[in-house]
């Protein structure tokens, strides 16, 4: 017998084996469970927009006052004649 036959023979007696209990407040804690999984989702999506916001609000206050795409002063003066 071939390797996928044994499994599949394994599984059916698994599944017809007796089955196990299951405690009665399982769906509630798992309905508690994805309802603080969501919120903590929530909570990290908000936080990293906000985030990005104060990151292009402060990046635009620095190129507003700084001016990045002008080219730096001359630290040296021309010297004519030459």
């Amino acid at each position: 017998m071939s390797r996928r036959v044994d499994r599949e023979d394994e599984v059916r007696r698994m599944l017809e084996g007796p089955h196990p209990q299951v405690p009665a407040d399982l769906a509630r804690r798992a309905a508690e469970r994805g309802g603080r999984l969501l919120r903590r989702r929530l909570l990290a999506r908000r936080l990293l927009l906000t985030l990005a916001v104060a990151a292009v609000a402060v990046f635009t206050v620095w190129a507003v006052t700084a001016h990045p795409w002008r080219p730096p002063p001359a630290t040296t003066t021309p010297v004519n004649g030459w």
